[in-house]
């Protein structure tokens, strides 16, 4: 029987396999803060909801940012990001944001994500993301987050 104290963990999301290979798969829902007057999400909040995911893909393969920061070794900044509205979310959508890793460099890692109402794509982007020195210098990566990376990149690209 479960405690009767314990607090429920956070919402996380889990990797799975489908046919372009690996896919993290993150769920959420659209909550009144979220939203303008009509009841539609905020444009920005698109971006929250997948940086969200990217980092709950990074604590599911074992990447601990967190760690990575407070040691002085680097930290993830986004570099580059485009991004399409297609339709929009609204007030209590249950939403998944799927985060494929499709380009792996030494300082980088390239991911397309996408945001979905059921079988409804709502938004999609590509983002890179550079490894920075405290100093925000381009850095390598760990040769360990490297590698778990190479897990998740499509069939023959690792």
């Amino acid at each position: 029987m479960p405690d009767a104290g314990a607090i429920p963990a956070p919402a996380t999301g889990v990797i799975q396999e489908d046919a372009g290979g690996r896919v993290h798969r993150f769920p959420l829902r659209v909550y009144f803060e979220d939203t303008d007057f009509s009841g539609v999400a905020y444009h920005a909040n698109y971006l929250r909801w997948m940086e969200r995911a990217r980092s709950d893909l990074l604590r599911v393969v074992g990447i601990d940012q967190r760690g990575a920061f407070e040691a002085g070794e680097g930290v993830y900044a986004v570099a580059d990001l485009q991004i399409r509205y297609r339709a929009p979310a609204r007030l209590e959508d249950d939403l998944l944001v799927e985060t494929r890793c499709i380009a792996l460099g030494g300082a980088s890692v390239t991911m397309d994500q996408r945001v979905l109402r059921g079988d409804t794509l709502l938004a999609e982007a590509t983002v890179r993301a550079g490894f920075l020195t405290p100093g925000g210098r381009p850095r390598r990566q760990p040769a360990e987050w490297l590698a778990r990376f190479r897990t998740l990149l499509p069939p023959g690209m690792a």
